[in-house]
């Protein structure tokens, strides 16, 4: 894991993806911090921060799309799948080195709050923004373990650029897209259908069997159509309840109001856990076939 993470290293920097990423970012809540704290006299470094997280889902994609994409590209993938190491601390070799990057703003981020207390900043004050700059690594984390996992899915950097670009966009902006889903048990059972749609699709791509993935999704639609004559009262407000779990977004509030929330931290560890799970098992998947 040591020696890819290393070596991941090496190619941001010898690229200029890494600089250019760090210096964006910098870039970016510097002038806000100019803007809104030394300006505008507001106390709170979270407001800048705040004003920057909505670049995520634009430069995220640009951070992930060649961690795996360009190792099929070049067909050097073969040799991680035929190394004898496990794909797992690959995996976390690549990640680490892309979330290390993340991390260095957010380290330069750390004197802003000293900056601000020059100006008569309270600890407590200060603390609040430790405290966001922490769920600002996280969020920014997840959505790197998301665009790691969609640039196993294909060998075109565009192309995951693209395919991250939508979902990071997505989940973002969910918040909005939920307030026009109606809370109906009607609208439940399509969103729902659209799950096993999709769910069939992905077994699809894991066994490239159409029979077992079509005979699947026909159960479980005859499933969730059953249960949805029996138990309507099941299904209302469903569909919000399940994508507002994508809602990474909206987790950031309470980090950047100040609050430390266990909840909030585990959700984006396990995000991230989620989505490394999933990218180690499409290696494998690709490793055997």
């Amino acid at each position: 894991m040591l020696a890819i993470y290393k070596k991941e290293l090496r190619i941001y920097f010898h690229t200029m993806i890494g600089f250019a990423f760090i210096a964006f970012i910098v870039f970016l809540v510097s002038m806000f911090f100019c803007l809104y704290n030394l300006t505008a006299g507001n106390a709170s470094f979270s407001t800048s921060l705040s004003g920057v997280s909505f670049v995520f889902f634009i430069v995220m994609p640009i951070l992930t799309m060649r961690i795996m994409a360009e190792e099929k590209r070049q067909k050097t993938d073969q040799m991680l799948y035929t190394a004898p190491v496990r794909i797992t601390g690959i995996v976390l070799g690549k990640f680490f080195a892309m979330v290390t990057i993340l991390l260095i703003p957010a380290i330069l981020f750390l004197v802003y709050p000293l900056i601000l207390s020059l100006y008569g900043k309270s600890g407590r004050s200060m603390t609040a923004d430790y405290i966001a700059i922490l769920g600002f690594v996280l969020f920014g984390a997840m959505y790197l373990a998301i665009g790691l996992f969609i640039s196993t899915l294909t060998e075109s950097q565009v192309i995951a650029a693209v395919l991250t670009f939508v979902l990071l966009l997505f989940t973002y902006f969910i918040e909005l897209i939920l307030i026009q889903i109606p809370g109906t048990a009607a609208a439940s059972l399509v969103g729902f259908s659209a799950f096993v749609i999709l769910a069939g699709m992905i077994l699809y791509y894991l066994t490239k069997h159409v029979v077992a993935a079509a005979v699947a999704g026909c159960l479980l639609e005859i499933i969730l159509v059953v249960l949805y004559f029996v138990k309507r009262t099941w299904f209302e407000g469903g569909i919000t309840t399940v994508l507002n779990v994508l809602n990474c977004s909206g987790r950031l509030k309470n980090f950047y109001a100040g609050v430390l929330d266990l909840n909030e931290i585990l959700y984006f560890i396990s995000g991230c856990a989620i989505f490394i799970f999933l990218t180690v098992q499409a290696i494998q998947k690709k490793r055997y076939s």
